[in-house]
């Protein structure tokens, strides 16, 4: 039995998948949407026309407790709030973040967080290349399973792996997490250089040191540079900052186009960019990549002004 604690499209692809294998309960956090998935067997609001197999059970109310593992498919934001009121039901079980992203509050990564906020259980996390509708669809897709317990990583490797979902293991659950947090980043850049009409090698440009800029953030957290070679790191990076299926992309094109963006959809790189700024700075470390990003998000440059700064920068060694 696996329990999938979020509804919204990533949570519901993961309960499609793993459903192959065996149950699955799928948590959701509004008893009106738990009804309206339970009567008509998909889920209309996040992830419509594609069927919950009968062997998912929706959920809804209180977490109960186990000792099965639980996927917390949330956005990274609204994750230590959710650990904090079901501290009790998490306990003692393996938690897997599958949320990109760092904390505003604490400045932690999900690992950090569910280690900070549930002592006792072991943290880990299920990231890389991959949108929801695929996944649902049973397109083949590979991710990254970290858990610094290696044990218990590979026991969550073969539990979570499908016929159509493959899972690489690592103990590295820095490099995983900043991976998956920084590439959410990157793409808002890219898509504001595109909706801009800046070009491809613009975006390859800003892909390529932005990814410098990753890893030399991981490298002074002290992640490997294997990780960030791997599936969470550039594997992600390559997906997100190129197809209009990322939620960062398109905010970043909205951006570079003058056009609002909806509201109601989580774009996990707005508040990453701020919290890694933040972090970097710290560290002494340069992210001017990061720092346009947070200067557009906040309204502060225009794009072609954020690629000017960028431009003018002091020529240096790659």
């Amino acid at each position: 039995m696996i329990l999938i604690c979020g509804a919204g499209a990533f949570g519901t692809a993961l309960a499609i998948s793993l459903a192959q294998n065996g149950s699955v309960t799928l948590w959701a956090r509004d008893p009106d949407h738990a009804a309206e998935m339970q009567a008509s067997r998909q889920n209309a609001r996040r992830l419509p026309g594609v069927s919950l197999p009968d062997t998912i059970t929706i959920a809804t109310g209180p977490v109960h407790g186990g000792d099965t593992p639980c996927l917390l498919a949330m956005p990274m934001q609204t994750l230590g709030g959710f650990l904090r009121d079901h501290a009790t039901a998490l306990a003692h079980r393996p938690l897997v973040a599958c949320c990109k992203g760092m904390d505003l509050t604490t400045g932690l990564g999900p690992t950090a967080l569910i280690a900070r906020t549930c002592p006792g259980t072991i943290p880990a996390i299920l990231t890389g290349p991959s949108f929801a509708r695929d996944i649902a669809l049973g397109l083949p897709t590979a991710l990254t399973l970290a858990c610094a317990d290696d044990a218990t990583g590979k026991t969550l490797q073969t539990v979570l792996t499908t016929r159509t979902l493959r899972l690489y293991r690592t103990t590295d659950t820095i490099g995983a997490e900043l991976g998956g947090a920084l590439k959410n980043v990157i793409a808002i850049a890219c898509g504001a250089v595109m909706g801009a009409g800046l070009g491809e090698s613009a975006r390859a440009a800003l892909m390529t040191r932005g990814f410098a800029e990753m890893n030399r953030l991981a490298h002074a957290l002290g992640a490997r540079p294997e990780t960030l070679a791997g599936l969470s790191g550039l594997g992600d990076l390559a997906l997100t900052c190129t197809s209009d299926q990322s939620r960062n992309y398109r905010y970043g094109q909205s951006i570079g186009r003058g056009v609002g963006f909806d509201p109601a959809v989580t774009v996990e790189g707005i508040a990453t960019a701020h919290a890694v700024l933040h972090r970097a700075r710290s560290l002494e470390l340069d992210m001017p990549v990061t720092q346009a990003v947070t200067s557009l998000v906040k309204g502060e440059l225009r794009v072609h002004q954020a690629m000017d700064m960028l431009l003018s920068r002091p020529l240096k060694e790659e």
